[in-house]
């Protein structure tokens, strides 16, 4: 295909007005844009997380990360927004903006980056834009300046907490040591008969008690025989076994003679002649003895000794049988009372276990506390004297010598090649619409006829003048006109960067 060079250059030069109108216009805005958005300077400042310095002492930690973002979204609070805007000036139009201007703007020229890593330190960078070097380094310091106040109040008030906490726990806890202590002593005061320590031996009394009262009872029981035994030997043989030493001659004759005759008839018959003489010589015995104790009492009670031994005999079983009777009788007694104390022993093992539990439950929380409390002692002293994990400067902010935006010979020259590219690019539209005849090509290829010649098209001398001052009339407004407008619409409306900020957000990017 090809082209006719001449004919393209002849409707460009007919066309330029359009050509230089958009030239001159996208150029002068770029230009005035250029030369009216205000210099955006930059600075910034690193802080680093440090360690603790007193290695082996726990202190006040947490994920370096999760503790960076905290202090940040502390730091990034509306009132601490407004009190640095207000104390700094850090926008020239501040009396103009709302409030909810203000923090918007501090919070859209804020950026704050935060590194960390298995192995790593762990870094945060504040970085903040403003239209003045003094003021972006005021910010920034007193970002910093907030953030390791919030740091050290972070860890002072942590250290500070626990160890109030810890006081707090270790003096309920020790309250309830002294409150278990006295249940304790009062359940071992009231049942102190009762008590599993003193089981073995009560164990060992009732053994005890048991066997003196069987030999109680078995002595009462001997007692009771001896005195039955001594009374039938009596009654039937007249004799007791007791010395006869303070008898008269008479009555001991006479008990002798007693003696042999229960003697023979243990051999003899009742009929031999010599029991019969033996019982006619007991009978005038007897009445010997019993003229004896009639003249004299005294003597018949010597004349019959027996039974006075049997008397005295029977009286002294009798008080010893009482005797024997009275312990056993005592001998129940405390071992009732024993085996009562004995049965009540288990129930009082379950009590008296689920107190010492309890106490040994609070006992041992006790023993952890203070060992937290001597723990959080140290690391509230430690973080006093910032000794512990803390936030350190690593490079603070200074004032930037020269602004990093607006490119200003950037924007113009992107300004001139824009108003270069769409001025071609409207005269090249206004071609590709344009279908009208305007070449004998156009006629051979229209009507199939070849023209003889070509006249152009004459323009009067009013024509030419009234279609130049139009010209010049566009050429001046594009030139002044829309500067001088982007001028009034930066100093009387709304700076120009607040403009493209706010157009920027409703179109979703992020300046």
């Amino acid at each position: 295909m090809n082209l006719d060079f001449s004919f393209y250059f002849a409707v460009f030069l007919r066309r330029l007005h359009y050509f230089v109108i958009i030239f001159a216009l996208v150029t002068a805005a770029s230009v005035a844009a250029a030369y009216l958005l205000p210099a955006v300077y930059q600075t910034r400042a690193v802080l680093l997380v440090e360690s603790s310095q007193i290695p082996g002492v726990n202190t006040i930690q947490s994920q370096a990360l999760e503790k960076l973002q905290t202090i940040e979204n502390r730091l990034m609070t509306r009132a601490n927004l407004l009190e640095i805007a207000q104390k700094l000036r850090a926008f020239k139009d501040l009396n103009k903006m709302t409030p909810d201007e203000i923090v918007a703007a501090m919070r859209d020229n804020t950026r704050i980056n935060k590194s960390a890593g298995r192995g790593q330190a762990t870094i945060m960078t504040i970085t903040y834009n403003g239209e003045s070097g003094p003021v972006v380094a005021g910010v920034v310091n007193e970002y910093v300046t907030l953030i390791l106040s919030e740091d050290v109040k972070l860890r002072t008030t942590g250290a500070e907490n626990t160890l109030d906490f810890f006081d707090q726990q270790v003096e309920a806890l020790s309250a309830e040591l002294d409150q278990m202590s006295a249940k304790i002593l009062d359940f071992q005061n009231k049942n102190a008969d009762a008590l599993p320590s003193t089981l073995n031996f009560r164990l060992g009394q009732q053994t005890q008690l048991s066997n003196q009262l069987a030999a109680a009872e078995a002595n009462i029981a001997q007692l009771t025989d001896q005195k039955e035994s001594m009374i039938a030997l009596f009654n039937s043989t007249g004799q007791v076994s007791a010395t006869q030493a303070n008898m008269t001659p008479e009555a001991k004759q006479l008990e002798q003679m007693r003696t042999q005759l229960n003697s023979l008839l243990a051999v003899l018959s009742p009929t031999n002649p010599k029991i019969a003489l033996l019982k006619a010589q007991i009978a005038q015995m007897e009445a010997v003895v019993a003229a004896q104790s009639a003249a004299d009492p005294a003597a018949g009670a010597q004349a019959n000794p027996a039974k006075a031994v049997l008397d005295s005999q029977v009286a002294a079983l009798d008080t010893r049988i009482a005797q024997a009777e009275l312990q056993r009788k005592t001998l129940t007694e405390q071992l009732a009372v024993l085996n009562d104390t004995i049965e009540r022993t288990p129930a009082n093992q379950v009590a008296l276990n689920a107190l010492n539990r309890d106490y040994n439950n609070i006992q041992q929380q006790y023993n952890n506390a203070v060992a937290r409390q001597a723990a959080a002692a140290t690391t509230e002293k430690v973080e006093t004297l910032s000794k512990g994990e803390r936030i350190t400067v690593v490079d603070a902010a200074t004032v930037p010598n020269a602004p990093i935006s607006p490119k200003r010979m950037l924007i113009a020259g992107g300004g001139t090649a824009a108003g270069i590219g769409l001025g071609l690019a409207f005269i090249v539209l206004l071609e590709l619409l344009n279908r009208s005849v305007r070449r004998p090509s156009d006629l051979i290829k229209s009507f199939g006829i070849t023209p003889i010649a070509t006249i152009p098209y004459l323009r009067t001398p009013s024509e030419v003048l009234t279609r130049r001052a139009v010209f010049a009339a566009l050429l001046l407004l594009a030139v002044v006109g829309i500067p001088g407008l982007i001028y009034a619409v930066h100093v009387y409306y709304l700076p120009l960067d607040i403009i493209v900020a706010r157009v920027a957000a409703k179109l979703g990017i992020h300046l």
